[in-house]
Formats: C-alpha cells, sequence, structure tokens
C-alpha cells in the first residue's frame, strides 16, 4: 500500500469519523472513541483519532475543550512511521498532562453522575468541579467496595459504581479475605489497553532499530477463570486481553509478530502451552530478535522447563513431528504449520543444550537476541542474577506499569540498569492522585497499614503534576470502569519528570512480605499461618519460640522458606512427619493465589520450613544491634532478604522439611463454589 492509499483511507475514516461525531452531538468521548477505533482495525489509526478529539472545530461547544492545546488533525499525520506518531502523542499528553488530567476526570464523573456510589456521597451533580469531589468522595481501599462488589457479582445490574455495563471481573494478584480481589471493568477498557499496548514499540525503536525485521519469543500464558453467581466472568487482566478479539484478531504488525501461534498462547494445560511455544521458538531461532514473558520469574521457568526437555524438542525439530504428550488439536494444527524436518538446527540445540555450563544458553541458541523484555521492579529484582546468568548480561527491559485495576505507565528509558526503571504515568488511562507516605525508621523498614483515612489525611493528596521529586506516595486513582478514588496499594517514588509529567520508581507494593510470582502474602496472614501450623507441635510439649521467613528464589520455582526456632520440653524428637504437616498446614491457610501458583500454575515450589538452633533468633538481633538497630525498637523481622541475614540463619540449620503435597484450590472465590 502506497502513501497515497493510506492518505485516502485515513480521509475516509476521518469523514466517517466526524460524521458519526455530528450526529452523536455532544455524546460520550469514549463512544466515539470506541467506534472509529474499529475502522481498518488500525491502532495506529485509533492513536490519531484520539488525539484530536481536544481541538477538531466540531468540539468548539463541547465542554472541556481546551484551546491551547495543539494536536495534528488526520490530515496533518506523516504517514511514513507509526513510531513518530506514537511519540507525538506522548509529548502532547505529557505536556498537557495538568489539562488532560482535568478533562479525563471531568468525563469520568459526567458519565458516572448517575451512579449510585456516587450520589451515596452526594456528589450531587458536580461532575466539572474537581475539588467538590475530593471533598465529598472519600479515599477507600478495597474492603470499603467489597459490599458493592459482591452486588454485583450476585447479578445486581444497577448502575452501583458505572454507568455502563460490567462486562467482567479482573482477578487482582492482591487479596482479601484469602481470595482474588475483583475489578470490575468494562468493555471499552481493552480499547485503552490496546492503545497503551500501541506505544510500547515507538519508545522501543528510538534505542533499539530494527525490531520490525524480525520476531518477539515471548511466553505468554493464560490462567484459570471463574463465573460469580450472576455469570460475569472472573479472570487475570491478561488472560482477559489474550482472550480478546484485540488480541486474537489483531492485524498483522512487525512489532507484534511472535514465534508463538495464539493456539499455544491460548491452550489452558501449562504444560503443553510451554512445550509448544518453547519448540516455535527453538525452530525460528535466527528470526527471534527479543525474548520475554510477564514477569522475569515466568521467564526462567521457560529456561528450566528446556533444560529438561531439550531432548524431546530437539527429536521434534529433527524429524518434524509434534510430541505426542501434545494432544490440545489446535495446538497440534497450529505448530504443524510452521514445523518441518531440519536435523541441522536439531544438531545445533542438541550441541549447546549438552554443554556443561548454561552460561549465555539465550544468546548461544538465539543468537540475534537484543534484549529480554521482562518485570525485574520490585520482588522480580531476585531474579535479576539469574537472568544475567542465562542471557550473558543482555538489556534487561521493563517496558511498563500496569495493575488489574489500570494501566499506568511507560518507561521511557527501556534500556536503563534494573535498578534505574522509571515509569512515566499516562495522564489519559485514568484521574490520578498520590498520598503522601513517610516509611518508619528503623530495623524493621515497613509502611503504615492501610485504613480510613480522616478529613485532614484527604486532603493530603496531591495531583499527578504536583508531586515533588523524591518524595513517596501511595498511588490513589479514579478509572472509566467504577473505582474511585482508591487506594491500589503500591508505593512510588518520584525519581523525574517527562515535560509536566511525573516519573517514578516502583518501591514496593504495600505490607507485602513474601512473593515468587504473582503471589502477595502479607505480615498478618503469614502470621495466621504459622500458627496454625505451630498447632502440630502442641501434642510434643513443644512449642514455636521465633519465627522469620525467605523467599528463595535459588531454586525454580522458588519457594517460601519458614526460619523456625522451636522450644522442646522433654526429649523425645519430633518425627519428620510432624514437620511436614506443618509445612502442609501453612500452605492451606495462604491466599487462593499462592495455591494457584502451587497447584495449577506450578509457579511456586513446595514451602520449606528450616529448623534453627536455640538461640539463633537473639544472634539475628545482636547482628541488627550491631548494625544500629534501637534496642528499644527492635523486633524480629518477618520476612528477611538482606544476604548476610539469610546466611547467618543458614548457617544455624539443624534439619529441614517440605511440603509432601500441594494443598488445596480450585477456580473461582469459595463461596461461588459453595453457591454453584
Amino acid at each position: 500500500m502506497g502513501v497515497g492509499d493510506r492518505g485516502k483511507i485515513y480521509r475516509e475514516a476521518e469523514a466517517t469519523f466526524f460524521n458519526q461525531i455530528t450526529q452523536a452531538a455532544a455524546g460520550s468521548l469514549n463512544d466515539t472513541r470506541t467506534t472509529c477505533s474499529h475502522v481498518h482495525g488500525s491502532h495506529h489509526l485509533y492513536l490519531q483519532l484520539y488525539r484530536i478529539l481536544p481541538i477538531h472545530p466540531l468540539f468548539e461547544n463541547f465542554p472541556h475543550r481546551d484551546r491551547e492545546v495543539r494536536f495534528q488533525t488526520v490530515s496533518e499525520v506523516s504517514f511514513n512511521s507509526s513510531t513518530i506518531d506514537g511519540l507525538q502523542f506522548l509529548e502532547d499528553v505529557t505536556s498537557n498532562a495538568d489539562e488532560v488530567q482535568r478533562r479525563v476526570l471531568a468525563e469520568i464523573l459526567s458519565r458516572s453522575a448517575n451512579v449510585e456510589y456516587l450520589q451515596r456521597h452526594g456528589l450531587n451533580g458536580h461532575t466539572d468541579d474537581p475539588e467538590t469531589f475530593k471533598k465529598v468522595v472519600p479515599v477507600v481501599t478495597y474492603e470499603d467496595l467489597k459490599p458493592d462488589i459482591d452486588r454485583i457479582a450476585n447479578g445486581d445490574t444497577s448502575p452501583i459504581l458505572c454507568s455502563q455495563p460490567i462486562s467482567e471481573f479482573l482477578t487482582s494478584s492482591g487479596t482479601s479475605g484469602g481470595e482474588r480481589k475483583l475489578m470490575p471493568t468494562i468493555e471499552e477498557e481493552l480499547e485503552r489497553r490496546s492503545l497503551f499496548y500501541s506505544l510500547l514499540m515507538p519508545v522501543l525503536n528510538q534505542f533499539v532499530p530494527g525490531l520490525d525485521k524480525g520476531k518477539g519469543m515471548y511466553f505468554l500464558f493464560i490462567k484459570s477463570e471463574a463465573k460469580t453467581p450472576a455469570g460475569l466472568v472472573a479472570r487475570p487482566v491478561l488472560t482477559s486481553y489474550y482472550k480478546s478479539s484485540h488480541f486474537k484478531n489483531r492485524p498483522y504488525d512487525p512489532y507484534t509478530n511472535y514465534t508463538s501461534p495464539n493456539e499455544t498462547i491460548l491452550c489452558p494445560d501449562s504444560y503443553q502451552s510451554m512445550y509448544s511455544q518453547l519448540l516455535c521458538g527453538l525452530y525460528q531461532n535466527t528470526q527471534v530478535l527479543r525474548v520475554g514473558a510477564v514477569f522475569a520469574s515466568g521467564f526462567i521457568r521457560a529456561i528450566k522447563f528446556l533444560e529438561k526437555h531439550w531432548l524431546f524438542l530437539c527429536n521434534d525439530i529433527r524429524t518434524g513431528t509434534l510430541d505426542p504428550k501434545i494432544t490440545d488439536p489446535s495446538v497440534r494444527e497450529a505448530v504443524m504449520k510452521i514445523l518441518e524436518p531440519n536435523p541441522k538446527l536439531a544438531d545445533f540445540i542438541e550441541a549447546e543444550c549438552g554443554k556443561d555450563s548454561w552460561s549465555g544458553i539465550i544468546t548461544r541458541l538465539w543468537p540475534n537476541t537484543k534484549y529480554i523484555d521482562v518485570i525485574v521492579t520490585g520482588t522480580m529484582s531476585q531474579y535479576i542474577p539469574t537472568l544475567e546468568y542465562y542471557s550473558n548480561s543482555l538489556p534487561l527491559v521493563c517496558t511498563m506499569y500496569a495493575s488489574s485495576e489500570c494501566y499506568f505507565g511507560l518507561n521511557l528509558n527501556p534500556l536503563c540498569k534494573p535498578s534505574d526503571v522509571s515509569y512515566t504515568l499516562i495522564p489519559t488511562m485514568c484521574y490520578y492522585e498520590f498520598l503522601p507516605v513517610n516509611r518508619k525508621n528503623g530495623f524493621n523498614e515497613s509502611f503504615s497499614k492501610p485504613v480510613s483515612l480522616n478529613e485532614n489525611e484527604n486532603q493530603d493528596l496531591v495531583d499527578l503534576v504536583d508531586v515533588k521529586l523524591g518524595q513517596e506516595y501511595e498511588l490513589v486513582v479514579t478509572t472509566y470502569a467504577g473505582l474511585y478514588r482508591y487506594r491500589v496499594g503500591d508505593i512510588l517514588r518520584v525519581a523525574g519528570f517527562k515535560n509536566k509529567a511525573p516519573q517514578f520508581n516502583f518501591v514496593c507494593r504495600k505490607n507485602v512480605v513474601l512473593s515468587i510470582d504473582s503471589d502477595k502474602t502479607d505480615e498478618v496472614e503469614l502470621q495466621n499461618a504459622v500458627k496454625n501450623a505451630a498447632n502440630h507441635l502442641l501434642s510434643f510439649d513443644a512449642s514455636l519460640t521465633e519465627y522469620t521467613s525467605h523467599a528463595d528464589s535459588s531454586t525454580i520455582p522458588g519457594h517460601y522458606v519458614l526460619y523456625w526456632e522451636i522450644n522442646l520440653s522433654r526429649e523425645t524428637p519430633i518425627p519428620p512427619s510432624v514437620f511436614e504437616d506443618c509445612c502442609f498446614t501453612v500452605e492451606e491457610s495462604l491466599n487462593s493465589v499462592y495455591r494457584q501458583g502451587r497447584v495449577s500454575d506450578k509457579s511456586i515450589g513446595p514451602l520449606e520450613i528450616k529448623i534453627v538452633e536455640n538461640g539463633t533468633f537473639d544472634k539475628l538481633m545482636d547482628y541488627a544491634l550491631g548494625q544500629g538497630a534501637s534496642i528499644n525498637q527492635y523486633k524480629t523481622p518477618r520476612c528477611v532478604k538482606y544476604a548476610p541475614i539469610v546466611e547467618l540463619l543458614d548457617s544455624r540449620v539443624v534439619a529441614n522439611h517440605f511440603s509432601p503435597k500441594c494443598p488445596k484450590w480450585a477456580p473461582g472465590h469459595k463461596q461461588w463454589c459453595t453457591e454453584n
């Protein structure tokens, strides 16, 4: 297609778009965006139409129009590069972050003016008044919203939180009462996420040119889903996206050209999905320019899978056949369209995998790889040394910051060191506020527990453009899908600015003490699980003196380790089977995300209890005091990460025990399973 043809398509699309706008008169901004984005299935076109809304003459009498913001019209767009267009969009929205944020909030509130939640709090139609919104609408946590969310899950279709129908629930990796949190979403959010994804490659192209000349080998998987009593689907946000037409029917784009056919990604069997994706990636090894997964832990699991199964994979490549363990018909059909006998490639892979060392195996098997695209911030940073070992220290690229609540920000300097990663929050995604936080000083560094804010604390929140460099904040969002002033629970630090939009380092997830993959275990949950397990000691006149924990990523998959100091009242030893029962009880007591990781996703290994010598925790306190901790403020840390402390504990281990079996887990919430 030539430039003239593309210009004709854009002019036709523009005419169609503005004809619909005229008919819609003062209709919803998002309704028009949803309509036009499907024209020719192009995110590139979608980006342009989205950008012109604030300044087109048809919007002369529309509210929130800002004449000072100068965006390009479709007819002025250069058709030579979508990269330029994406970067211009980012330049526009970050340069005018305050105006964009005002429009976003006004749009959300005008659409939601009649929803029950806002009426309950007395907004009373003040949809164009941010100060009234902040005065009457409280800052909330999930527990505050749970009664309303439960009503929706149980079939109440009235506009409780959002004027648009809730299309499904996105299940968060955070939990409430041991079960995944349910985040309401609406159909148009898929459009917003698609726009967000379309911005990734324009950013990367500035730093790594030529990515359109090859493919990406990404290990992408769907997870289990369930239905609420009312029949709404509840599933993780990425599962929702991969199963959507936006992903499955995406038009050809060299930047989303993956080695894995859709059928292998959408296969519900984790073994078959992993095997077939690896096979396709190996077979197309010279075409691979970038590799990745969502989390660092997931990518490392793929390499460990390769370590165990490379002989079978080589046999398939050599013979052009597919292992009989792969039984999914759609997967077999998709893979066999790619696979042909290639003995030379099989010999090469066999020679590399058969060597004593797997150092640099990624660049050895996929020699044209330029970077690894995985999340290595937050708790995922524990996997950086392993990734560097396998990759010959390829750049580790963190591209985006997102959650079940909303997609938030992009890393505009993707080749930076993992420790320097910062995300520029995109002002169009939602309305942002920030609650200043102060960490407690001392050996046990933590954040205050989230509670409802009083009136003075409500007034402490600041807008996106008003945050201060170096300050740490808890993220609070108001979304198009029905969350209002919702505390996400992420702690962010302001690292800089892109024009008027701040850039944030991800500091941590609030109150999380243990995490291996997408699991998040807090201190209260861990304490209750340990208490339940310690009951097994009572019949032996034994008790748990003290404990701490550690997320051990040296094994793949990683696993939780508990260090226990035991007080024995009699000399009779406790049988190993009792400690195995303790391990299993802890796992049974942990939340559903952890148990899903153990049972279904196989992303977490069996929990381990290490019994330490008596006096070990006194030694731990001595070490802390020697590092400057105050004896008046010291308390035993419930999770340890600092290597010298882990080494101290490991040096005093006298026995260790593992959970003998997986805990119970089923998709959906417990009460749904009971009701169904």
